[in-house]
């Protein structure tokens, strides 16, 4: 029968590695968003496949803001379930309908980011995020 200590241990441990993964495929997942940012405000026409047909700007930014700013939020740990939707959404349809045609290789990317994203959409993110900070000063 485990004591309280090692099931104490164990929970830190798997908060230790929602925190690590939570900080490796959102900073992994920014490096994707910050040129998307930077294109956003510095190109004078964005060019992007629009496959929802809602125009290039509109996906463009709905991708920049994916991929950056709820990358931020996951990184915090702030809203995390809410904050990851967008980017499972966006990696799905850069799986299932960007990419659709192309060989697995160019699917394979897209469906890593969104194992991991539903994984913290299920899991949440942990005892050392700003959800936890917030939930416990109630």
């Amino acid at each position: 029968m485990k004591n309280s200590y090692s099931t104490i241990l164990s929970l830190e441990r798997t908060d230790f590695g929602l925190l690590f993964f939570r900080l490796a495929i959102s900073g992994l997942m920014l490096s994707h968003g910050i040129p998307k940012l930077i294109t956003f405000f510095d190109a004078e026409e964005i060019v992007f496949v629009d496959p929802m047909g809602i125009g290039m700007v509109l996906t463009f930014g709905l991708a920049v803001f994916a991929e950056f700013v709820s990358s931020i939020l996951v990184i915090l740990g702030l809203a995390t379930r809410l904050a990851v939707i967008p980017l499972i959404a966006t990696m799905a349809i850069a799986a299932f309908i960007v990419h659709w045609t192309d060989p697995f290789v160019k699917q394979e990317l897209p469906l890593l980011y969104m194992s991991g994203y539903l994984l913290l959409y299920f899991t949440g993110a942990g005892k050392f995020s700003l959800d936890q900070y917030f939930l416990r000063k109630k």
